[in-house]
């Protein structure tokens, strides 16, 4: 019997795939010396796993079905979950879109990279601004998922919404392409006017004209075309693609189908829409794992899904008045450091590697996704580069959360609830204002405004216990906590050393040049 014949029998008895088995042994067979590794630390095309992320835009904890959501049907997303690890306790890298985006490419504190909020475009004649918001992109020097794994023979590609920069599309600063995506079609921020017929998609450099159809169908119809167009050809390289949904972010518009299959559970049409997006979304994931099992792929692809931030608050502007998520018991929303604004869905499935019917509550993060996919992909991590993820390969493999040697920290200067700074150690969450509230919201950082962040004093520490009191109601800061003391002193070196580690960006006269 041949070594696959071999392999198939032993993944038989012992209930999982060939891929799985692989994917077990692997770590076994590279400390015993048995598999060849190359230099570069990749290890064989074979036991590579394909990767899709995908990535919604607003979606609250509570929105989906296997989430508890009394109305919204998800079925495809249910299936994943069912199918695979459900993580309960999965956090973002922000509250709120672009740094979320830069920490979960990256697997930083979004702080380090010098993004600190969502970057509004700026166009060709956008002048310089006090707070040189018109600068802020990930850089070129920060080393992303895509890159790395392109570098080591990945295939990549991205579909949706970018936000990683404000001067979209221009040769001021770095673009899609520059972070790794071989492929990439995307817009700066929201699909425009709305998610129906959008008309500001660029792909790869070019305008792609007004186009018909939803947002998230055209983001899957973009990845499912890349996917058989690889497989026309023939090739054979592992890929790491993002499905970065627009979707449910406002401006929400859905088709007429799906609001009237929601119409008589809700109170409004609004309210409906909203609902209406949720499935419009589940139905574009249905399709992406449709082609999958189409080119024979699945069983080799970890399909990672999640969202970057907790759901809009309803009416918080105008626009707004379609935002209806919902976050379950969580306190908080977008923009909140409570874990409404943080605590997201988290969803992992792969056939080949993670058994099925899983469901881990300890915490983890978007952050862990980098050194994740690069264990997995045998890529070692970049050297020289503090990471704040940890890789959960452990825990897809043996169900072991491996200890993460600093806790889940988050600096939101412009923060809703004025607590810039949340900690999440274990059980405990631990939020705090700086300077008492006296600091001002501030949406970037500048030499002017800096000093003043990195020697801020962190006050009104609260305290929580999330595995007695989920929902953030019972403070139990200065109650004679045992731990009390051991949990500020870390949350004030945690935030000190951030803060020490986060750039500024130069108010200048003229646009920045790309860096």
């Amino acid at each position: 019997m041949d070594s696959g014949g071999i392999l198939r029998m032993v993944g038989c008895l012992m209930g999982i795939s060939v891929n799985g088995l692989i994917g077990g042994l692997l770590p076994l067979l590279c400390c015993g010396g048995l598999l060849t590794v190359a230099a570069s630390g990749v290890v064989a095309d074979e036991t590579r796993p394909n990767v899709l992320v995908i990535l919604c835009d607003d979606l609250g904890y509570g929105d989906l079905s296997c989430q508890g959501h009394p109305i919204v049907r998800t079925e495809h997303l249910d299936s994943l979950a069912a199918g695979g690890l459900r993580l309960t306790s999965f956090y973002s890298a922000a509250p709120v879109c672009s740094p979320s985006r830069a920490g979960l490419l990256t697997g930083r504190s979004p702080n380090r990279a010098g993004i600190y909020d969502w970057i509004p475009a700026a166009g060709p004649q956008q002048p310089p601004r006090p707070d040189a918001r018109e600068q802020v992109h990930l850089r070129k020097s920060e080393q992303t998922l895509p890159g790395l794994l392109k570098a080591a023979g990945y295939a990549t590609c991205l579909a949706g919404k970018w936000h990683c920069n404000s001067r979209f599309n221009s040769p001021e600063q770095p673009q899609p392409d520059a972070a790794g995506f071989d492929h990439w079609f995307a817009t700066q921020n929201n699909a425009a006017p709305s998610h129906e017929n959008p008309v500001n998609y660029i792909r790869n450099g070019q305008p792609a004209g007004e186009l018909r159809g939803y947002s998230c169908q055209l983001v899957a119809d973009e990845i499912i075309d890349w996917l058989r167009q690889r497989h026309t050809a023939g090739r054979k390289e592992p890929f790491f693609a993002m499905a970065t949904f627009h979707e449910p972010h406002e401006p929400v518009q859905s088709p007429a189908d799906l609001v009237a299959l929601y119409r008589p559970h809700c109170g409004s049409d609004d309210e409906a829409q909203y609902y209406a997006s949720v499935h419009n979304v589940d139905l574009a994931v249905g399709r992406l794992v449709a082609v999958l099992d189409e080119l024979q792929l699945r069983e080799q692809t970890l399909i990672v899904f999640t969202s970057d931030n907790g759901p809009e608050t309803l009416k918080r502007y105008k626009g707004s008045e379609r935002s209806w998520g919902r976050t379950g018991i969580l306190r908080g929303m977008k923009l909140h450091t409570h874990d409404g604004g943080l605590h997201v869905a988290g969803i992992m499935n792969w056939p080949g590697g993670i058994q099925s019917g899983r469901t881990e509550d300890a915490p983890v993060s978007a952050l862990d996704l980098l050194p994740t996919v690069l264990e997995l992909a045998g890529v070692r991590p970049p050297e020289g580069r503090l990471l704040d993820g940890i890789s959960l390969v452990p825990l897809l493999r043996a169900g072991v959360i491996p200890d993460r040697p600093r806790p889940l920290l988050w600096a939101y200067y412009n923060a809703v609830n004025e607590c810039r700074v949340a900690l999440r150690h274990g059980r405990w969450k631990l939020l705090a204002r700086l300077n008492a509230g006296a600091l001002p919201r501030l949406e970037n950082l500048t030499p002017a405004t800096a000093a003043a962040v990195r020697s801020a004093e962190l006050t009104d520490v609260q305290i929580y216990d999330l595995q007695a009191d989920r929902g953030e109601t019972r403070n139990l800061g200065g109650r004679g906590l045992p731990e009390e003391s051991m949990l500020v002193e870390l949350l004030r070196n945690e935030y000190l050393q951030l803060a020490a580690d986060s750039p500024a960006w130069q108010p200048q006269v003229q646009p920045a040049a790309q860096q």
